[in-house]
């Protein structure tokens, strides 16, 4: 059995997801927006449930729910949630997107996903990390089509992508009525080529504001913009 991946306020065991916890969840957890304070937040395909957990420790929201559709990972969420300081405002449900839409009425005052982006077919030998890689599982339209039943009108969708399809996920966004907020382009180190896209997406059409992080400075040390991003959950920033 692996250790147990420790964060400064919680813990996360991820033996049973297929999907390790990686760069892009911190970031994700700790950029997205929670000026308004939400109430009501969704993490959908939680994986080992890191972004929920990480905005139960940023906000007060009353109530934090994550869904996976895989089994394994419904499992080790809801184990991770009630080993947590927040159990009492953490929620997990083993469900599809499609299935939870249906299901539900609730509105969300900020929804965050760190999606499968893989658009070929991958193989790793790994059926559940496969699932959990390709978006085949999860298309992007499949993504924006849920979040606008899901959110509320003024609330704001948090996601991540590779640069690469940043334009033509924001097209997709588009047919559903939700347009880009805030993104943040990341790149490992000054001289490599942005590598992701989080985009804020909200209802509202206005002037997108854009803005770059750089990772690390050379191999293990990191610049003081992503100290300073992710310092509340990493032991040693």
């Amino acid at each position: 059995m692996s250790k147990p991946f420790k964060f400064k306020q919680f813990s996360i065991e991820q033996d049973r997801c297929a999907m390790k916890i990686g760069t892009d969840s911190v970031i994700l957890g700790a950029w997205a927006n929670i000026k308004k304070q939400p109430k009501q937040i969704l993490d959908i395909g939680s994986g080992t449930g890191i972004l929920a957990l990480m905005l139960a420790q940023r906000s007060s929201a009353e109530n934090i729910e994550a869904l996976d559709i895989d089994e394994e990972a419904y499992e080790q969420c809801v184990d991770n949630f009630e080993s947590s300081p927040w159990a009492d405002r953490l929620f997990c449900y083993h469900a599809g997107l499609d299935e939870f839409v249906d299901d539900l009425e609730d509105r969300y005052n900020l929804i965050v996903s760190n999606p499968p982006f893989y658009s070929e077919v991958v193989s790793s030998g790994n059926i559940s990390r496969d699932i959990a890689r390709q978006n085949q599982s999860l298309p992007f339209n499949e993504l924006f089509e849920g979040v606008s039943k899901l959110l509320d009108k003024d609330g704001i969708f948090a996601s991540v992508a590779p640069f690469k399809e940043e334009k033509k996920i924001i097209k997709i966004a588009q047919i559903f009525k939700l347009f880009p907020l805030r993104i943040l382009r990341v790149k490992g180190n000054d001289s490599s080529p942005i590598k992701r896209s989080f985009i804020e997406f909200t209802f509202t059409k206005t002037d997108t504001k854009i803005e770059e992080l750089i990772i690390e400075k050379e191999r293990h040390q990191y610049t003081n913009d992503y100290k300073k991003l992710t310092k509340d959950f990493y032991l040693k920033m």
